[in-house]
């Protein structure tokens, strides 16, 4: 059981994180300072550092929530389903997630196509669990590939964890596009989101399916 003062320092550290959410989520991670948050998070500059070396490392922290959160999402897939059909719920729980939880894709996301900068060291810790947590969520998506090409259902002559770094790569792209461009794809081209990603689940499908592995409807 954790000591009084070990759940009073994880308790400070969680504001600290529920303060640079809205702060960098309002103001924006490379607009925001380390100065900034104290002043949100009502510290002192020396007991901010305290719990935090970077905003990069707390940056670390805020994607560790929201993996969770994915990764939560993506353990409801029905167990009992097919290969097909347990991709196709977590291409949909992916855009589900943005939905949801918009500010943390657009984090997660953000790092993955590193448009946040990241100039300073971070503590092993906050990186590595971020990392870990990263790779769980790819780790779910290989180990359905490997499945599929057991069973047959899947036709993959190469690595599946390249296989799977391609498709990943991809559907990422497609992601981006329904979450971005919603207005652009239903005004000009009157194509939803929802479209636009099932599509490209059955392109990117066909292109591994075996033949005789059923519908992708």
């Amino acid at each position: 059981m954790a000591s009084k003062r070990e759940v009073e320092k994880q308790r400070k550290k969680s504001s600290i994180i529920d303060a640079a959410e809205q702060l960098f989520f309002s103001k924006g991670y490379e607009q925001a300072t380390m100065d900034d948050l104290r002043a949100a998070a009502h510290l002192s500059k020396r007991t901010l550092y305290v719990y935090f070396t970077s905003k990069e490392q707390i940056y670390f922290e805020i994607m560790i929530r929201g993996y969770k959160k994915l990764i939560a999402l993506l353990d409801e897939a029905p167990q009992t389903a097919s290969v097909i059909e347990r991709l196709r719920h977590m291409a949909d729980t992916f855009y589900q997630f943005s939905k949801m939880y918009p500010q943390y894709f657009s984090a997660i996301f953000s790092y993955e196509n590193r448009t946040t900068d990241f100039t300073q060291s971070v503590p092993d810790p906050s990186k590595e669990e971020c990392y870990a947590l990263g790779e769980v969520v790819l780790g779910k998506f290989t180990a359905l590939l490997q499945q599929g090409k057991d069973e047959g259902v899947l036709q993959i002559d190469q690595d599946v964890t390249l296989t799977a770094m391609i498709l990943w790569s991809s559907m990422s792209g497609v992601l981006r596009t329904a979450k971005l461009k919603k207005n652009y794809l239903e005004n000009d081209h009157a194509i939803s989101p929802e479209s636009l990603i099932n599509q490209a689940f059955v392109l990117m499908m066909r292109s591994i399916r075996n033949n005789s592995g059923g519908s992708l409807k």
